[in-house]
């Protein structure tokens, strides 16, 4: 797709709207859409590059179509004439993210760049403070592996070893003189890296940036989630470049995600996770294991109550279940995005049921919202009720069903076990958007960090795996291939049991069982046959397959 000289390649978040998914991205479009349902005051300003020039881009091997540059100044100029500041003043910066968004949602796929425009001189215009270096070395940080492809350990090791030199354990325990150190050994890696300095220039960053997202949507991992869920070559992905709000400017701020429902059962109760004193990517990327949302109450209750009624209004403007990512800063709400949340089948399930139920939806739009190839999830076996078994580790239950295999402890090897016809379950501390492959390999997903939000939690329950996450007994040696737990020490190929549904870790030899099912879907099945005109018949060889398939309503074997 070449785009000819005029075409509109950047859209202001007030130009767009739901129904531009397909040119502006399901995040572009929906950040959109949230500015006209809710307000520019509760969405922070920004805009929108087209998939259209992410095509472009690609074809011509990586040159920016014609005019796109200049369409970004513009609407940078629009920005920052809103927002009352410049993008890299010394004095007042405005710092921007760049956020990818692809037509269809793939979570953690795809890159992220945060804290855009900051350099040594705007670090001290933002307030030279621990907040200021805090947000300056998570930049180089994203900057550094996002848009020059730098290891993420290189800089993680780096935290850990000022961590242990402070005699600190959280990230947010760091003063402003070990976070400038950072930023200092962050700059070190990079010009050892690259060969060159960190770039200084505002506009630099922002091309870069944008650049980089652009090439993630031909990365390995996103080439690979592709061809697991089916999504084209050709889509594209757009970029988002949105004004900073700031979770990290102490205890009356956070980041956090919140699902209008429980993104487990579907149960009609908002669910999600929050970090205090934290930028988003804390959340999702599960290094940080992150509190309930419900906590929120106590600490921000004017900020939590508002989020409760956005979630009910957002619920009820795109008549499906909603996941959010928000932002506090010093006690005002943001929303961030939204989205049609990824749920399991057992929560698909109760939410159609309940939406009828509720008025919210008639039942052929409810049976709609789900996606019928995860609904062999509701027969996936769980741990037997009366299983007598000694609890291992306890974590999050992050996404539902029982799994039971050998330990492994990276993709690749989940992969070539999985391909030797062995079960396995991926142990690993926390998950990165590059083990996609090996999920799709595993039985089920174990992981130390993390929450129901976490990257492991959001791809697990996308593909219908079992996952416990935030297991926080658990201490994980990938060099060395172990785990230890409460005096417990496993290795590589040991075998393991986890339940998703309970957030439960066992050693022991657990019977799985197939579970009974439930009202509702029994209600979904009947909808079905009420509305459907064909016929529906098995494919089945033997006679239990054929006494099954008669159970759930087939009409004959065909």
């Amino acid at each position: 797709m070449s785009v000819t000289t005029g075409t509109k390649l950047v859209y202001d978040f007030t130009e767009g709207s739901k129904d531009m998914r397909e040119l502006l991205g399901g995040k572009g479009a929906n950040v959109a859409e949230m500015t006209r349902v809710l307000g520019k005051e509760r969405v922070p300003a920004g805009f929108t590059i087209t998939t259209e020039a992410c095509v472009a881009y690609m074809e011509s091997g990586g040159d920016f179509p014609d005019g796109l540059e200049e369409q970004v100044a513009d609407a940078l100029e629009r920005l920052e004439e809103q927002a009352g500041k410049r993008l890299g003043d010394p004095g007042d910066p405005l710092l921007v993210s760049v956020r990818s968004g692809a037509r269809e949602s793939m979570p953690g796929m795809l890159d992220t760049v945060l804290n855009l425009g900051l350099n040594d001189e705007s670090v001290e215009g933002l307030g030279g403070d621990r907040f200021a270096w805090d947000s300056y070395r998570r930049f180089v940080q994203m900057f550094g592996n996002v848009c020059r492809g730098i290891p993420g350990e290189r800089f993680e090791e780096l935290i850990k070893e000022r961590k242990r030199e402070a005699g600190v354990k959280e990230d947010v325990e760091l003063g402003v003189d070990e976070l400038k150190a950072l930023t200092a050994d962050f700059r070190r890696v990079f010009r050892d890296e690259t060969g060159e300095e960190f770039p200084q220039e505002p506009l630099e960053q922002l091309r870069q940036a944008i650049a980089a997202v652009f090439d993630s949507w031909t990365g390995e991992r996103a080439v690979s989630y592709r061809r697991i869920n089916e999504i084209p070559d050709e889509w594209g992905t757009a970029v988002n470049v949105q004004q900073m709000v700031f979770g990290n400017r102490g205890e009356r701020s956070c980041s956090g995600v919140a699902f209008s429902r429980d993104e487990i059962t579907g149960a009609p109760k908002p669910s999600g996770d929050f970090l205090p004193n934290a930028q988003g990517e804390d959340v999702v990327s599960g290094v940080r294991t992150p509190r309930d949302l419900h906590e929120m109450k106590d600490s921000m209750p004017e900020a939590y109550d508002e989020l409760m009624q956005i979630l009910r209004t957002l619920e009820e403007h795109y008549r499906d279940m909603q996941d959010t990512e928000f932002t506090v800063e010093e006690g005002s709400l943001y929303m961030l995005q939204t989205r049609n949340a990824k749920r399991p089948a057992q929560a698909a399930v109760r939410f159609a049921v309940d939406a009828v139920e509720e008025g919210l939806l008639e039942r052929a739009e409810a049976i709609a919202t789900i996606d019928a190839a995860k609904l062999d999830a509701l027969l996936h076996p769980g741990f037997a009720p009366d299983a007598d078994f000694d609890v291992l580790a306890e974590g999050v239950a992050a996404s539902p069903g029982a799994a039971r295999g050998e330990i492994v402890f990276t993709a690749h090897d989940a992969v070539e076990a999985a391909a030797d016809g062995r079960d396995v379950i991926l142990v690993r501390p926390f998950t990165e958007a590059d083990d996609v492959a090996g999920f799709h390999a595993a039985k089920g997903i174990l992981t130390a960090e993390g929450g129901k939000a976490s990257h492991a939690a959001l791809v697990a329950r996308g593909m219908g795996k079992p996952c416990v996450s935030g297991a926080a007994a658990l201490e994980i040696d990938l060099h060395a291939k172990r785990v230890r737990v409460n005096g417990t020490e496993l290795g590589e190929g040991d075998v393991i049991a986890i339940d998703g549904t309970a957030g439960i870790v066992t050693a022991d030899e657990v019977p799985l069982e197939v579970p009974k099912v439930s009202e509702e879907f029994e209600t979904v099945l009947a909808w079905a046959d009420e509305l459907r005109t064909l016929g529906v018949r098995a494919n089945a060889d033997a006679p239990e397959d054929a006494a099954k398939a008669r159970e759930f309503g087939a009409e004959g074997i065909g």
